[in-house]
């Protein structure tokens, strides 16, 4: 299963910055300092069965006209300007974006290491009233080894009135630490999606999601502490005799 491909840019909770303009008294949006960013994560998603892996990017501000990604020598990766009928009064919250995952046979891990090296990345914006957003966050190398799914194994039977997705911790490599796993099941166009914690090894899925005599996918994933992730694809299963 080919997870989000290509370029995806997810622009939400549009927010008036009438009240913005507003405050400051007296003083320049610059002399009052930057303003940091709520949220601001850069990591990497490894997919152990596809053999690919892909840069994603998270980042969450109240509102914001422009977004600018410097590496770790300051030169700049992404530039996103907010304008047309959106800059005025309306400016952007929420960020989300994947880089796309050409297969391993196409661009080696190594080259995607050394096109992104491990170190600090630095988060740049301006807010609607003008005033500086900033932030940063660390690339680590530190990848998950892929999550070994126990059941289901590919074309087993599941009970439709629910069953356990199963698998082993993930421990590998030296030093990992697991914070989550995320399991996620495709029925018929319906998608479940959970997180778990870090000493889970199995989840329940429920009957009240499940068809009866349908195929079914899906994909677990461990997310470590620096928030890279690893996936490992949940081969088709079908629900009943």
């Amino acid at each position: 299963m080919k997870r989000r491909i290509g370029v995806l840019v997810s622009l939400v909770a549009v927010t008036a910055v009438g009240s913005a303009l507003a405050a400051g008294g007296g003083e320049s949006a610059a002399e009052r300092g930057p303003l940091e960013f709520e949220q601001h994560q850069l990591y990497i998603e490894y997919n152990a069965t596809d053999g690919d892996a892909g840069l994603q990017l998270a980042a969450d501000a109240e509102d914001w006209k422009r977004f600018t990604l410097l590496d770790t020598r300051g030169r700049k990766l992404i530039d996103i300007r907010a304008e047309g009928r959106l800059h005025r009064p309306f400016g952007l919250s929420e960020l989300f974006l994947e880089a796309s995952e050409p297969s391993f046979s196409e661009v080696p891990f190594r080259r995607f290491r050394k096109r992104f090296p491990a170190g600090r990345y630095r988060f740049r914006g301006v807010a609607g009233d003008g005033r500086r957003i900033a932030g940063s966050d660390r690339l680590s190398f530190v990848v998950p080894a892929a999550p070994d799914v126990t059941f289901p194994t590919k074309g087993a039977r599941v009970d439709p009135d629910g069953f356990k997705v199963t698998w082993e911790p993930v421990t590998r490599p030296r030093g990992v630490e697991i914070v989550s796993y995320q399991v996620i099941v495709e029925q018929g166009g319906r998608e479940l999606s959970m997180y778990l914690p870090p000493d889970a090894t199995s989840a329940t899925i429920p009957g009240e999601f499940l068809a009866p005599g349908a195929n079914a996918t899906g994909e677990l994933l461990a997310r470590e502490r620096s928030g890279n992730q690893t996936i490992t694809e949940i081969s088709a299963f079908r629900t009943g005799p």
